[in-house]
């Protein structure tokens, strides 16, 4: 990736929606180089879509929860297997901490949370979980 394709992403980045000759404009190059770019930008993998990103507006009323999972290492492929079935269940990362899983869950209230949280509980090889409500977002620049 060179300078022009930082760019273009910085650029998607902060609006999927702007066009082509936007684009083209705005860095001072050609349409069909920009068009070439993405292509080799989507083929490449850099780009693995196009999306909205909502705003605090349409995740009002969300709640968000981070968890902390332990597991046991042998468990760890079934219960990925059954969180994906969850559909609070948003994110999974594996992590290199104390833990091994961190989850972000969505609900829409504290009694649905705490469903999901008992669910998560219960999976054998389940070792240990904490979980953390998200309070407010003070920087997002997740792309």
């Amino acid at each position: 990736m060179d300078e022009l394709d930082r760019g273009i992403l910085g650029l998607l980045s902060a609006d999927a929606r702007i066009s082509v000759a936007t684009l083209a404009r705005r860095l001072k190059v050609a349409r069909s180089t920009i068009q070439a770019r993405l292509e080799r930008l989507e083929t490449s993998g850099v780009i693995a879509g196009y999306t909205v990103k909502l705003g605090e507006a349409a995740r009002a009323g969300r709640l968000r929860t981070t968890v902390l999972l332990t597991v046991e290492p042998r468990a760890q492929p079934a219960i990925l297997t059954r969180l994906k079935s969850i559909p609070e269940v948003e994110r999974i990362h594996t992590t290199s901490g104390r833990v091994d899983l961190l989850l972000q869950l969505a609900a829409d209230s504290t009694a649905q949370i705490d469903t999901v949280l008992d669910q998560i509980g219960a999976m054998q090889g389940v070792i240990s979980s904490e979980s953390l409500i998200h309070l407010s977002t003070k920087l997002d620049r997740a792309v």
